[in-house]
Order: structure tokens, then C-alpha cells, then sequence
């Protein structure tokens, strides 16, 4: 897989981008509703960013029913995946991110929790 520098700095740059991001390195995998939940942005921007991040490859989809999760591409090349995780390390504390993280921890009925029947 090959991704182009300005391309991947370009989608960095823009905030609801790099907050999905920063979200899906520290989870497996997080479903539209997540990260729309944790960011406090629009569904519809949300789709439209995570559908430019995954024609760039840098995310990739699943569908499960009504809902369609996103995780970190796993064919992503080495300088990317170094790229991602230096930058997930260095704003694991700042804002938004750090509210981002918690705001998604305290989501009630996320998908794929378990729940009393």
C-alpha cells in the first residue's frame, strides 16, 4: 500500500479527522455512533470524514447490521503506522483528545457491550 505524505498530513491536519484517529488508535475498532458520541460532531460530517480517511486507506470498514464500525487499516506501511502512533503518544492528554477519550468511556448502550436481557 502506498500513501503519499501530503495526503496523509493533509487529512491529519483537519480536527474531526485527527480526533477519529487519535479514537481508533487507542480502541480496536469504534462504530460511526462512538465516535460521533465522543466528538459532539454531526453524523453525516463524521461518514463524510471517515469516508475520505478510508479511500486515503487509513481506516478500513466493517458492516454489522444497522451499524458500521471503523478500525486503523492493517495494511498501512510502517512510517504511517509510526507517524499515527507517535501522534496518538503525544496527545493522549491534551484537548480534545483527553475529553474525546473520556466522553466515549462514559457512552451509555455502545454497541457491542453486553447487556442484561
Amino acid at each position: 500500500m502506498d500513501i503519499d505524505p501530503k495526503e496523509l498530513f493533509a487529512a491529519l491536519a483537519h480536527d474531526i479527522r485527527l480526533r477519529c484517529l487519535m479514537l481508533l488508535m487507542q480502541h480496536d475498532e469504534l462504530c460511526v455512533c462512538e465516535l460521533t458520541y465522543a466528538t459532539g460532531a454531526p453524523q453525516p460530517n463524521i461518514s463524510r470524514h471517515l469516508a475520505q480517511l478510508r479511500e486515503l486507506g487509513l481506516v478500513s470498514d466493517r458492516r454489522e447490521g444497522l451499524w458500521i464500525h471503523y478500525r486503523i487499516g492493517p495494511q498501512l506501511p510502517e512510517w504511517v503506522k509510526a507517524v499515527l502512533q507517535a501522534t496518538a503518544e503525544g496527545m493522549t492528554s491534551q484537548s480534545p483528545f483527553a475529553s474525546d477519550k473520556r466522553t466515549l468511556s462514559a457512552m451509555p448502550n455502545r454497541p457491542g457491550t453486553r447487556r442484561c436481557a
